[in-house]
């Protein structure tokens, strides 16, 4: 075999196997957007309390972490804790959303063989009562373990944790207020608990200084700040 031919066969072969390649990659991430898509299905489900639904997204085996709650090992007593603990009261709910951004999913392997999957991220939770504004109530972390089965994807071992409040999200805007309205709050003011505080305005805002301390305020309208 001459230089020439060998170096095409080479060629070939390298060309044969990128392909190879492409076509593996291709698949996975098919089955990457597979398990995101089954992921958003179950927590709508888990949204609105639809418990029967949730039980074709485990394994039989399911094994739930919970930094406050505790583990919880089978499909039975996970799902009737969960019926218990958010769909029992039918004035109070959970809303679980997922923070933007922040969810990651990551392919699990044996040689070249897909088996699972690995999701990761954060997420908030709104409790819902009947007759008020959903109320963000906090913020955790989460871990899932997805296997490929023959009858599906289907989530194995759940991790919840670090759990705490949420952040504050401001949703209030700034608006522009004339230097005449905002001269009027200018003054000495004494307030029950805070003691003595003075206002001036300053670049279109309110500047508050009690003691030591220097607040600067921001217009939301003519007479809030």
């Amino acid at each position: 075999m001459n230089a020439t031919n060998c170096a095409a066969r080479i060629l070939l072969l390298s060309m044969i196997c990128s392909g190879d390649l492409v076509a593996q990659n291709k698949t996975v991430d098919h089955e990457m957007k597979e398990v995101l898509g089954l992921d958003s299905t179950f927590w709508q489900h888990y949204n609105n309390c639809n418990i029967d639904a949730m039980r074709s997204f485990f394994t039989d085996d399911i094994e739930f972490y919970h930094d406050k709650g505790g583990i919880l090992n089978g499909l039975d007593n996970f799902l009737s804790t969960s019926k218990r603990n958010l769909c029992s009261n039918d004035n109070f709910r959970l809303r679980r959303d997922a923070v933007a951004g922040s969810v990651k999913i990551f392919p699990m392997k044996e040689g070249d063989k897909l088996y699972g999957a690995i999701l990761s991220g954060q997420h908030v939770f709104y409790v819902l009562e009947k007759g008020k504004e959903p109320r963000l109530d906090g913020l955790a972390r989460f871990t899932h373990l997805l296997l490929k089965t023959e009858n599906g994807w289907k989530m194995s071992r759940v991790l919840s944790f670090d759990h705490g409040p949420a952040p504050y999200v401001n949703h209030r805007k700034q608006i522009v207020v004339s230097e005449k309205i905002l001269r009027r709050y200018d003054g000495t003011y004494k307030a029950p608990q805070s003691g003595v505080c003075e206002v001036k305005h300053a670049n279109g805002s309110i500047v508050l200084t009690i003691g030591d301390k220097i607040y600067n305020i921001l217009p939301e309208s003519d007479t809030l700040f």
